[in-house]
């Protein structure tokens, strides 16, 4: 396995509780109004006590210092991703239409900098998104990816990836 160079540690989040709640009311509130589509007094009214649930229901299953994610610099890699997916989906493609059916399954191992908790959740639930590899557990506290061809330079690709999401996603504390 040629794991490369690791990318530079994941900083800490630095997120106070009080705008993490907001922020998250907020998000909740919106959800709620996109959904509804009604500004009725009692719409609203059920909709701010669902939100409030919401919000403090977030706060206990994962608390501000488990990590966040910063949307906008998540939209920023959108080009990126779905380029990498268009990519991907013509590989695969190639691969299932091929005469000789060029694949060697197996799994790799990737190192990552993201610590376990909620950063490495969401890198691994997106690099999964990308068609030909999927992340399939841990191992020893390295991620384990199952792929289709296990002679590209599937560990390389995953590192690069958590080198442009590092920037979107902040790790926060370690989960035991």
């Amino acid at each position: 396995m040629n794991t490369g160079p690791l990318p530079a540690p994941v900083a800490p989040t630095t997120e106070s509780p009080g705008s993490s709640a907001l922020w998250r009311g907020i998000a909740f509130f919106l959800l709620w109004m996109l959904l509804m589509q009604s500004l009725k007094p009692a719409d609203l009214i059920v909709g701010l006590l669902a939100c409030v649930g919401a919000t403090w229901t977030s706060l206990r299953l994962m608390p501000p210092a488990a990590g966040c994610v910063h949307f906008g610099k998540l939209i920023t890699l959108l080009p990126h991703f779905l380029w990498e997916s268009v990519v991907a989906g013509i590989d695969v493609a190639r691969r299932a239409l091929h005469p000789g059916m060029p694949l060697r399954p197996g799994f790799v191992s990737c190192p990552l900098s993201f610590p376990p908790g909620f950063a490495r959740n969401t890198f691994a639930t997106i690099t999964s998104l990308l068609p030909g590899s999927v992340a399939a557990g841990e191992d020893e506290g390295v991620l384990v990816y199952h792929c289709l061809d296990t002679t590209s330079p599937v560990t390389e690709q995953i590192l690069r990836e958590e080198r442009l999401l590092a920037r979107a996603l902040l790790a926060g504390r370690q989960h035991g």
